[in-house]
């Protein structure tokens, strides 16, 4: 018997989608097979989904027009209850209903098989998979398959192709394979729309797979079950890898760290790599605004980001795979160790911003937007992102090719060149360059973490030239950065406004935590940027139109100042209250709304989870409780482990 709640997921009462078809944006939980990814919602609509890559253009686009995008719905007729969690630690996702007649359960996945550690070969014709039981008495399933192809731009036909059904657009098609006779098209002002209800009683199972392409597919139920063995067993193949798994994060938030790792996972590219900042686009800031931005690509600060947090968790290859990612695409680059600071997934330079005006965004949130106008700014913090992450691996035991040694000198020597210059700052301001501070604490870092590969690791390089730099870069943050009026560092030279980037300072060791600098850093971004425990990126004109939520990632580097800074009840009450704003199913959003508590932004959000990864690390350090990991950057043990000291003379 089905658990109908879900373990470890929540029960809700439909319905829950508003008077426009919109759901919570933390109603869904997400599959994927390391290529591509789905968002099912509680009430068992697919309600995103692009193909064959996560960055090709939408299938299923409901969650961003909800009567024009398509849908892949499966429900029983009159449900009154859903529950939705993730079978044990894998990414495969079970939705259960409880109808009057009986109870249903929808398990979700994208099939992958053996060893997925690092990079690995997946379906170039990926499938997602709706396997359907009826767990007890009898249910009648309502079906709703509606593709619309190229962000529903293309003009659809939908017909019958033997047992199967097959969707096109264009160029394009996708195969609904499964569904027995009795099915029917209805045709609408948006294109065709598959219609069916199936009776299923105790034991019955129907198994209903979407594939890409013209090719025929099987939708029987023993391959599927085949397939779900399979992709289990991968998943937990994968999560027994992880040094997590003796709990050394400590106490309740064990199951949630693996969680975030599993989000993060999902979010990489088998076979290139490259990790996605997130699996959406145009998932708005503001509800009814206009900043609603393309996250579907490789951000060197965020993808730098999450390569260390998975290293935390004992994932080598995947961050090594990341690095050679960030040195095989910027060989494209016209200077040598010139960063472009994202690229698509598969290394494409060109991300055009493109606004889709026949789409009328998240609960009215226009323009939807895809491509990223800002993969052509200039931010200088991507380079000590990068040489940190590289700088990480290697102490932690892993090697680099010498081409890619190679390519990290001529980063450091790019750093040295540029540092100097206005840049668009880690939060990709578009109202002109500006003197960042945080993007010269991060030119610091390149240049810090370069000498110390070449002290200690061999990294061939000019390092007097590094030094010289690094030492220029300290003077003038420490002059223009920190404003003895405001008592804290601010957003860039010659301002007074606060940027929590700065939350950061100690925790890459450019002051040490107990530095009056850093506490009033700390303490002025507790009063000007937090509300309830949340906190804001900053408070202040960017450029763009409209305001935004609380930055999950922000509240999370809260919690690594505070608990580094050895104010451990702050930190533990901030991280308890954030812990629990995650969804049913342990997934966060780029953003929480602070008066509703509502997600905001695109989902699930690498950036958030790498936060919950490195907060509970850095709590469970300051609360004396010892991980079997090497220590973090920041720590005490980390400068004991490798004989840096934040303060040192330069």
């Amino acid at each position: 018997m089905v658990d109908w709640a879900g373990a470890g997921g929540e029960a809700r009462m439909q319905p829950r989608r508003d008077d426009g078809g919109y759901p919570p944006i933390a109603d869904h939980g997400f599959v994927g097979n390391l290529r591509t990814a789905a968002l099912v919602a509680m009430d068992g609509t697919v309600d995103w989904c692009c193909l064959p890559d996560l960055g090709s253009p939408s299938v299923f686009a409901s969650l961003l027009d909800a009567r024009r995008g398509g849908c892949f719905r499966v429900a029983p007729a009159g449900w009154t209850h859903s529950g939705q969690r993730y079978i044990d630690s894998t990414n495969v996702l079970q939705t259960v209903f409880r109808a009057p007649g009986g109870t249903l359960s929808v398990t979700d996945f994208m099939p992958l098989h053996g060893d997925i550690s690092g990079k690995v070969e997946v379906d170039t014709r990926p499938e997602l998979v709706r396997l359907l039981r009826c767990a007890e008495g009898s249910v009648r399933v309502e079906v709703e398959w509606s593709p619309r192809l190229d962000y529903a731009r293309a003009r659809m036909e939908m017909e019958a192709d033997g047992d199967a059904w097959r969707a096109r657009g264009g160029a394009d098609a996708v195969t609904l394979a499964g569904l027995p006779a009795g099915a029917r098209v209805e045709r609408s002002g948006h294109g065709p729309v598959l219609r069916a209800e199936v009776e299923l009683s105790a034991g019955q199972e129907l198994a209903l797979v979407t594939a890409w392409g013209e090719r025929a597919v099987e939708g029987d139920e023993a391959r599927c079950g085949r397939e779900l063995r399979a992709t289990l067993e991968a998943w937990d193949g994968w999560v027994d890898g992880l040094r997590g798994q003796e709990n050394p994060f400590g106490g309740e938030w064990h199951p949630q760290v693996v969680r975030s790792g599993l989000a993060l996972k999902l979010l990489t590219h088998a076979h290139t790599g490259a990790i996605a900042a997130a699996p959406t686009t145009s998932l708005p800031e503001e509800i009814g605004g206009v900043r609603n931005w393309d996250y579907r690509y490789g951000w060197i600060r965020d993808s730098s980001f999450a390569a260390q947090a998975l290293l935390a968790l004992g994932c080598r290859e995947e961050a090594m795979d990341f690095v050679d990612w960030v040195h095989r695409v910027s060989r494209r680059a016209a200077t040598p160790g010139g960063l472009q600071i994202m690229y698509g997934l598969h290394g494409e330079t060109e991300l055009p911003e493109i606004e889709l005006p026949h789409l009328e965004g998240y609960r009215g949130s226009r323009p939807v937007r895809i491509g990223n106008g800002a993969a052509k700014q200039h931010q200088l913090d991507v380079h000590g992102e990068l040489i940190s992450s590289a700088y990480e691996l290697i102490r932690m035991g892993g090697t680099m090719d010498p081409e890619v040694m190679e390519f990290l000198a001529a980063v450091a020597d790019d750093a040295c060149r540029r540092w100097e210059e206005p840049d668009s700052g880690i939060w990709e301001i578009r109202a002109g360059p500006r003197q960042f501070v945080y993007s010269k604490v991060m030119a610091w870092v390149a240049l810090d973490r370069a000498v110390r590969l070449a002290e200690r690791h061999g990294l061939r390089g000019d390092v007097d030239y590094w030094r010289h730099n690094r030492a220029l870069l300290r003077a003038a943050i420490e002059e223009k950065g920190y404003d003895a009026r405001v008592g804290a560092f601010v957003q860039s030279f010659g301002s007074t406004a606060l940027d929590a980037a700065n939350l950061l300072l100690p925790v890459v060791e450019f002051l040490p935590f107990g530095d009056p600098r850093v506490q009033g850093t700390i303490d002025a971004t507790l009063r000007d940027l937090t509300v309830d425990g949340l906190v804001y990126r900053y408070r202040r004109e960017d450029g763009i139109a409209g305001g935004e939520g609380t930055f999950g990632l922000c509240t999370f580097w809260m919690v690594h100042a505070l608990a580094l800074s050895g104010r451990t009840a702050e930190a533990r009450e901030i991280f308890t209250e954030m812990a629990a704003r995650c969804n049913h199913l342990g997934l966060y959003s780029e953003e929480v709304d602070p008066r509703t508590g509502g997600f905001l932004g695109n989902f699930p959000q690498a950036f958030t989870h790498i936060g919950f990864i490195n907060a509970a690390l850095y709590l469970a350090r300051a609360e004396g409780r010892t991980p079997s990991v090497p220590a973090p950057v920041g720590t005490r043990q980390h400068a004991r482990e490798t004989g840096h000291r934040a303060d040192a003379a330069e």
